[in-house]
């Protein structure tokens, strides 16, 4: 499993109910199935990898965050998830505020554009950056929102949301030791993970 998942996965009980917005192939869904005993299921637009997840057994549908988190009712899950999906969204604070309507937690990654690599080579080459993380071209790429870490937090004091707990880590897995100075984690952190409830 992908780094930003394995850590999800730590921060969700077990038995626990869980939506997975934007879930992909379905990865996190098994994990939690079969590791955790979990209520799993998962909202997925890509109608291809909707369908391989059905096809393993796992309870996926096709739809649109953006626009189908409206149907779902209040307080339907323990933990809603939005894995590296927040910056392709169309209305990133309608989403999470969706988020935190039918789930009692929310867990959210992103990759953080304010790592200082993004900073330097677009400063340096007047280019767009190109990382592991944000590995297409300008034209290509389906992020319309990115964010960093500060943007994140400023977002959450705004819609008072509460951060229970956050962690910058690099796309090795080395959790960064900034957990108290969002600035020094906003610099060096590759990928941000928050878990949220509502205030």
């Amino acid at each position: 499993m992908r780094l930003d998942l394995r850590l999800i996965a730590e921060m969700i009980p077990r038995g626990a109910t869980v939506l997975d917005i934007g879930c992909g192939d379905g990865a996190l869904l098994a994990h939690l199935t079969a590791e955790k005993g979990a209520d799993a299921r998962g909202i997925e637009i890509d109608m291809a990898q909707a369908t391989q997840a059905v096809a393993a057994g796992l309870a996926v549908i096709q739809g649109d965050a953006d626009h189908d988190l409206a149907f779902y009712p209040d307080g339907a899950f323990d933990y809603v998830v939005l894995s590296r999906t927040l910056q392709a969204v169309e209305r990133p604070r309608e989403v999470l505020r969706q988020m935190l309507r039918i789930g009692r937690h929310a867990i959210v990654s992103f990759p953080n554009f304010g790592h200082w690599l993004l900073r330097w080579q677009l400063v340096s080459t007047g280019r767009m950056p190109m990382t592991e993380t944000w590995h297409r071209e300008w034209y290509e790429t389906p992020n319309i929102h990115p964010c960093t870490i500060r943007d994140f937090f400023d977002l959450c004091a705004l819609d008072g949301y509460v951060v229970e707990r956050w962690l910058a880590v690099d796309d090795r897995g080395l959790k960064a030791p900034w957990t108290r100075s969002p600035w020094l984690a906003n610099l060096f952190g590759e990928q941000a993970l928050f878990l949220l409830r509502r205030g």
